[in-house]
């Protein structure tokens, strides 16, 4: 099933249910919110969440972009993405978790034809100030799917100010054979659904207060299950990549995980372009620099005359389409191509300054900080630098 079909499928699901379709923000949170880019489907919602009506209701589904760039050091392995799309449900004081997650069920065996055997569950143990989810437990003993407890994996989120509750999430085995194990002691048990009954807020010093209405919020990776639908061994090889896998190994010879960080980089940084951040020193335009300089850095390991200029214009162009973004193709290649030249420009200036006598030896944080302040040589640049 390719992802255009996994969305139509998704959505259709859940407004025969009773679900309005509402329509996926931009990355840019609002301006009040201190948080830099939109991390999950249930971001924008955080208001309604919290008791306010929703103007299409109290069910609710939608495809949400996201990025998250806690996860820019794991990007190559087989799940991760900075940017991604998440498929969400919402129950606005409406339907409890065990509504959800049985249909949650249902989708996933009848609607996406996924085998009940290979699938496990985990739920919330209880940690003494609130107790055991025993309704998602009896929901999946009364399906016949295998169910793990656990206390720090099942609370979400477990460390953020804000709405917060139990969550049962639901595992797909990926391994060789049938399933061995459970979720939280082999890896080849994947995540794919996490269904959080919101039941509390988590106030500044730790404590939970209960919600004036109890929800449910639910987030599903889109080219995570697309993979696994498609029997895929990572995200990088479903049908969304595919025209980045089938043009960027003709121009740039790569070993796979570095081949897996340009292809995730560069379509990342379309995105955050095409939401209208641009390239800088500080907050979103950092990211996006940074995501950029991490692409050159491991183009240029091996040959230095590589170009982002060089990249075919329809994969700049899929990746606007895809994400319905107005910004033109060129005007994308024409910015990452300005940001390669002071890249380059930083790069000189920053093996003179590091050819002074004073900083051959190890370096100091005082060291770190002048050369960020004075020269805006970035921490991690020096240490590049310096593995030359």
């Amino acid at each position: 099933m390719r992802t255009d079909q996994l969305i139509s499928t998704f959505v259709e699901y859940y407004e025969e249910r009773g679900h309005r379709r509402i329509t996926g923000s931009t990355l840019l949170p609002p301006d009040d919110d201190p948080v830099l880019f939109t991390t999950s489907g249930m971001h924008p919602l955080t208001p309604y969440l919290e008791g306010r009506p929703h103007p299409l209701g109290r069910r609710l589904v939608n495809v949400q972009r996201c990025l998250r760039t806690t996860d820019l050091d794991e990007v190559g392995d087989a799940t991760h993405l900075t940017v991604f799309e998440m498929l969400g449900t919402w129950s606005l004081g409406d339907y409890e978790g065990p509504l959800s997650l049985d249909w949650g069920y249902g989708l996933l065996t009848e609607g996406l034809g996924i085998d009940p055997g290979l699938l496990y569950a985990t739920a919330f143990a209880g940690d003494g100030r609130t107790g055991p989810d025993t309704a998602s437990v009896d929901l999946w003993q009364g399906l016949g799917v295998p169910v793990e407890l656990t206390v720090e994996d099942n609370w979400w989120p477990n460390d953020s100010v804000g709405p917060c509750g139990p969550d049962s999430e639901i595992f797909l085995w990926t391994g060789e054979g049938p399933p061995q194990s459970t979720p939280t002691r082999d890896d080849r048990w994947v995540e794919v659904w996490n269904h959080v009954t919101m039941t509390h807020r988590r106030l500044d010093d730790g404590s939970l207060v209960p919600l004036p209405q109890r929800n449910v919020d639910t987030g599903l990776g889109l080219e995570r299950l697309a993979s696994l639908l498609q029997g895929k061994s990572s995200v990088f090889a479903c049908d969304i990549f595919d025209p980045w896998r089938d043009l960027v190994p003709t121009l740039w010879p790569l070993d796979e995980p570095s081949l897996r960080l340009v292809c995730d980089h560069l379509r990342s940084a379309v995105v955050v372009l095409g939401d209208g951040v641009r390239p800088a020193n500080t907050g979103r335009g950092y990211v996006l620099r940074r995501l950029v300089r991490r692409v050159l850095t491991t183009l240029w390991r091996e040959d230095p005359s590589r170009s982002v200029g060089d990249l075919p214009r329809e994969l700049a162009e899929h990746t606007l389409d895809h994400f319905r973004q107005p910004m033109r193709q060129a005007d994308v290649l024409r910015t990452l191509l300005d940001e390669e030249h002071r890249f380059r420009h930083l790069l000189e200036r920053g093996r003179g300054v590091l050819a002074k006598p004073r900083f051959q030896g190890p370096l100091t944080e005082e060291d770190f900080h002048y050369l960020h302040d004075t020269h805006g040589l970035p921490r991690e640049l020096v240490k590049t630098l310096r593995e030359e």
